[in-house]
C-alpha cells in the first residue's frame, strides 16, 4: 500500500499485516488532538474509518515526563477487558503489535459522540451524562475487584508510579512544602492498594458522550489499585470547571453529586465509607496538581484562578474531609469568595 499521506512505513504494514487494508488500498491518515501522551490517527479506508494509536516514550507536556511504551500494551488489555463487560461503552478493539506498540480500534464519528469536556466548555452541562459515567465507571470497577487474575495482568505499579503517582502528587509535594509530607502519605497509601482495576485517565476529556451511553478512551495507565482514584480524578474535572464555566456552578456541582451517587450504586466490593473517604483525600491532591503538578489543565489562564484553587485545595489536605460533599462544598465556597 502506498501511501505519501502515512506517517511511517511501519504503520501502512501494520494495517496491511492485520487484515484492516489490503495492499495498494488508498488509505487518508490525518493526525488527531488532544492527547499529550500518544501519536493518534484517523484513518479513513474505502467505506470504513479506523484510529491508530502509538505510545510516545516522552510525553508532549512542558515538564520533563517520560514514561514507558509498555502502556500501549496494557491500554489495548483495559479495552479487551472493557469490551466484554460493557461494549457499548469502549471502542472495539481491533488489532494490536505489542512490539510496534501499536494499536487499531474502530472509529466513532465525532457527530454521534461529542467530547465531554468540550460540551462542558460551551455550557452544556448535563446531570444525567454524569450519572451515567459514574454508574459505567462503577460498573468497571465492580466487574474487576478481587480478580487474581486482573491483579496479575495489570501488575503496572511502575507505570502508573510514572504516569499518575509523580507527576500528580510527587511533583506538587515539591512545589508545596507545607503539605508535602500529606501528599507524599497519599502517594504511599495509592499505590500500595489493589483493589479493582483502574482506568487510571477518567477526564471528560477522555469520555465520549455517545448515542448509548458515555464511551471511555485512553486507558494508558490502566492499573490493578485503588478504585478511588478513577472516582476523584473524574470529579476533580468537574469542580476546576466550576473556574472556567462560573454560570454554570450550579448545573456542575449538580454532576458532580449526580456522577458520585450513581458510582456508589454499582459499588458493592467495599464499604461505602472507606472508599468515599480516600477518593476524598485525594480530590484535594489532585486539585492542587492540576494547577501545581506537571500536567496543569490549560483553561485557568490566569494567576487568580490557580490561586483560588491553591486557597481551596491546601486547607483540606491539612484537614482531610471524609465525604465527597464536604470538599464540593468547600470547593464553592472558596472558589466564590470575591477576591480583590
Amino acid at each position: 500500500m502506498t501511501n505519501p499521506t502515512c506517517p511511517e512505513p511501519l504503520l501502512d504494514t501494520f494495517l496491511i499485516e492485520q487484515g484492516l487494508a489490503r495492499p495498494g488500498e488508498p488509505a487518508h491518515w490525518s493526525a488527531l488532538t488532544g492527547g499529550v501522551s500518544s501519536d493518534i490517527w484517523r484513518v479513513d479506508l474505502p467505506g470504513r474509518s479506523l484510529c491508530v494509536k502509538r505510545a510516545l516514550s516522552r510525553l508532549k507536556v512542558a515538564a520533563d515526563w517520560e514514561a514507558p511504551l509498555s502502556r500501549n500494551a496494557y491500554e489495548w488489555a483495559w479495552i479487551q477487558f472493557a469490551a466484554r463487560h460493557s461494549p457499548d461503552n469502549v471502542p472495539a478493539p481491533l488489532a494490536h503489535d505489542a512490539e510496534g506498540g501499536v494499536f487499531a480500534m474502530s472509529f466513532l464519528a465525532p457527530e454521534w459522540h461529542p467530547v465531554w469536556k468540550r460540551q462542558l466548555m460551551d455550557g452544556e452541562v448535563e446531570a444525567g451524562t454524569a450519572a451515567a459515567v459514574g454508574r459505567l465507571l462503577g460498573r468497571l470497577h465492580a466487574a474487576s475487584a478481587g480478580s487474581p487474575e486482573l491483579a496479575a495482568a495489570f501488575d503496572t505499579g511502575d507505570n502508573f508510579q510514572a504516569l499518575r503517582i509523580e507527576p500528580y502528587l510527587l511533583a506538587t509535594a515539591a512545589r508545596h512544602p507545607a503539605v508535602a509530607q500529606r501528599l507524599r502519605l497519599l502517594a504511599l497509601r495509592t499505590a500500595g492498594i489493589r483493589a479493582a482495576l483502574v482506568h487510571g485517565d477518567v477526564s471528560p476529556k477522555n469520555i465520549l458522550v455517545g448515542p448509548r451511553g458515555p464511551v471511555l478512551l485512553d486507558a494508558e495507565c490502566a492499573w490493578y489499585g485503588d478504585p478511588a482514584f478513577d472516582l476523584a480524578f473524574c470529579l476533580n474535572h468537574l469542580l476546576l470547571k466550576c473556574l472556567a464555566q462560573p454560570a454554570r456552578r450550579d448545573a456542575l456541582a449538580a454532576s458532580f453529586t449526580a456522577l458520585a451517587e450513581a458510582y456508589f450504586h454499582e459499588a458493592h466490593w467495599e464499604p461505602r465509607a472507606g472508599l468515599e473517604a480516600r477518593a476524598a483525600e485525594l480530590l484535594p491532591a489532585l486539585l492542587l496538581a492540576r494547577v501545581d503538578g506537571k500536567s496543569p489543565v490549560e483553561y485557568l489562564t490566569n494567576e487568580l484562578q490557580r490561586t483560588r484553587v491553591r486557597a481551596a485545595a491546601i486547607p483540606l489536605l491539612h484537614r482531610p474531609a471524609e465525604r465527597l460533599a464536604l470538599v464540593a462544598e468547600a470547593w464553592l465556597a472558596e472558589t466564590g469568595r470575591r477576591h480583590s
